[in-house]
């Protein structure tokens, strides 16, 4: 399988251009929410200022912090992390695109972080948080000047994947999600229905939030998407922008045929990548040391993390320029 990998990677690893003396800006900032908490959004975007070793979260990044934002016209691609994920899941990613031309805002979703949990439960909350990610960078972002509103893209991860599937047109069942337990009790998101159900129960059980489309958001890249059942059979039939969805071959986290195999099913023209001998973490970025220690579960590889990156990093950049520039 190793074997394999390394073939994966040579044949598909693209160049990623940058132009000469670019680096990549960084800061965070606090986006508004009516009638709710504001959504801390992070922030990567092309400079021109020397980039230094910064701390987020677990990791170190190579970035200029505050520094200007350099050009015009850039497209927005918000990112939407997982389940009890954090600002840091993807930075990765983030930067790479940043390098590339584009400007990137992630939310840490409200109470479905590391720190709270409060909301694990409410993922068709997670739809209408980007649009208002997008609302703030496109209105209210110091740099929003350099932002072309009409190009506007989303990566989304595991519940992430969700959310940016809801986000363009996705209409998922949550109903199915009982007869999926009844079925799957020791699945990874029927475990979470009953670790944060207990606490949400009450007489009159508030039913989901619709689920927000935004009509801005014009390609997406969904990775291990989660609750992938719950849009059969129908849901995804109102989606009509390019897709490009990754599937890691031995997902122990969301395992076939649930989850990525029926999105793809759907959604047959998207560009389907699977990712051999990968596992379900293995879409987040490169383990530091600090987090190996910290949630070891996370880190435990069957593959190459940091080769796999720079392959799928590279796929994810030459998608949203071929869809988005």
């Amino acid at each position: 399988m190793m074997k394999a990998l390394t073939a994966f990677v040579a044949v598909t690893v693209l160049t990623q251009a940058t132009p000469a003396g670019a680096s990549v800006g960084f800061e965070t900032a606090s986006a508004p929410v009516p009638g709710d908490k504001p959504l801390a959004v992070t922030i990567w975007y092309p400079a021109a200022a020397p980039e230094r070793p910064t701390p987020l979260g677990l990791y170190t990044q190579s970035v200029a912090t505050g520094a200007p934002v350099v050009g015009h016209g850039h497209p927005l691609i918000v990112i939407s992390h997982g389940t009890g994920g954090s600002n840091a899941d993807h930075y990765d990613t983030a930067r790479a695109l940043a390098a590339a031309g584009f400007i990137v805002a992630a939310p840490t979703h409200t109470g479905d972080t590391v720190g709270d949990r409060s909301r694990s439960l409410r993922i068709t909350e997670r739809p209408a948080q980007l649009s208002r990610v997008i609302d703030y960078m496109t209105h209210d972002w110091r740099g929003r000047d350099a932002v072309d509103a009409g190009k506007v893209g989303a990566f989304g991860f595991s519940s992430g994947g969700f959310t940016v599937l809801g986000a363009i047109g996705g209409e998922p069942d949550m109903a199915l999600a009982v007869r999926h337990c009844a079925e799957h009790p020791h699945f990874f998101d029927c475990a979470l229905q009953r670790q944060f159900g207990a606490a949400s129960q009450t007489s009159n059980p508030t039913p989901p939030a619709p689920v927000e489309h935004d009509p801005r958001i014009k390609a997406a890249v969904a990775a291990a998407p989660a609750l992938g059942f719950t849009f059969a059979p129908g849901g995804l039939a109102k989606v009509t922008v390019p897709v490009q969805l990754w599937r890691a071959e031995w997902d122990t986290v969301l395992p076939q045929p649930y989850y990525a195999q029926v999105v793809h099913d759907l959604l047959p023209k998207a560009e389907y990548h699977v990712v051999p001998a990968a596992d379900h973490f293995d879409f987040m970025a490169p383990c530091s040391a600090a987090l190996a220690k910290a949630v070891p579960m996370i880190c435990a590889d069957n593959i190459d993390r940091a080769a796999f990156h720079k392959t799928f990093n590279a796929a994810v950049v030459r998608f949203f320029e071929k869809t988005l520039r």
